[in-house]
């Protein structure tokens, strides 16, 4: 491989699904490839941001130890902070992992996306706060507050750029190796679950005739199909735009490699499930790898 040559990993959006790029990394340093510089969006920017900064093994131990509990204490509904997850753990980890104060005295190049939530213009993070811009980058909308950086206030990457292509090649990428966690199969950007099987006619015996009667005729008229909930929602709306929007982008600027990781069992929010989605990246990457290889080489 050229050594000489400036490789640039573009590492998009996700949520949780984002987990897929520690994956992806630990496939490529593998085989030898270590990437000059780093463009993240969103999960993309906090991966990218801990791999910069040499303390991948510091992250990946942080999310794999993640349960269900501990992403319950990460939540905090308060209408007022914009947000249902207290983003405040976040940042306590990367200061914790021993990440650099500023994002130019990381060991790698690297910058985070972010969106102007007053012009809606897309916005480079590529120096200052490192923890602001990664705080900045994954302020998911109807998810984590927004982000005061300067006299701005900040939402996710994903808003306007959800798989940085174009940030990476400003940075001075030759090569380009894309990572985009929101592949779907089939192009279907949701499944409706599967109708349940109603339990209650068991208690009808329970109940006098007249009141059993009654109950089971309004149950029968009530779809068993739930609707989808406020996760469902809420993650399913943000695919749906962001995946309009990466088309869009990547279409007049596409990168040498694009890696489509595909996590539909998976919301933004399942951050206690990492495990899965870093063996899908690394199985995706192995899988691909001689492709990858000859697209970084020509």
């Amino acid at each position: 491989m050229d050594k000489d040559r400036c490789i640039g990993l573009a590492l998009g959006s996700g949520g949780a699904r984002g987990w897929c790029h520690i994956g992806v990394i630990r496939a490529l340093q593998s085989h030898g490839v270590e990437p000059t510089l780093v463009a993240g969006c969103s999960m993309g920017a906090l991966v990218g941001a801990a791999w910069a900064g040499g303390q991948l093994d510091a992250l990946e131990n942080w999310a794999r130890a993640m349960t269900p509990t501990r992403f319950v204490q990460l939540v905090d509904i308060r209408p007022a902070s914009g947000g249902i997850v207290a983003a405040a753990a976040i940042t306590a980890m990367l200061r914790d992992i021993g990440l650099p104060e500023k994002i130019e005295d990381l060991p790698r190049p690297f910058a985070a996306v972010a969106t102007d939530m007053e012009t809606g213009r897309e916005v480079w993070l590529r120096d200052g706060s490192l923890v602001e811009a990664v705080r900045a980058s994954i302020a998911i909308p109807g998810v984590i507050s927004p982000a005061r950086v300067g006299n701005k206030w900040l939402l996710d990457g994903g808003l306007t750029n959800p798989v940085p292509v174009s940030l990476a090649r400003a940075m001075g990428a030759e090569r380009i190796i894309a990572v985009n966690p929101n592949a779907k199969r089939g192009g279907r950007l949701w499944r409706a679950p599967k109708p349940k099987k109603p339990g209650w006619q068991e208690l009808m015996g329970l109940l006098p005739a007249s009141m059993g009667a009654e109950l089971a005729e309004y149950l029968e008229a009530d779809p068993a199909t739930p609707p989808p909930h406020y996760l469902n929602v809420v993650s399913t709306a943000i695919d749906i735009m962001t995946e309009g929007i990466r088309r869009s982008r990547l279409a007049g600027d596409p990168p040498d490699v694009m890696l489509n990781v595909a996590l539909e069992g998976l919301t933004i929010m399942d951050l206690h499930r990492a495990d899965e989605a870093i063996k899908e990246g690394h199985r995706l990457a192995e899988a691909e790898m001689t492709r990858m290889l000859e697209r970084v080489q020509e």
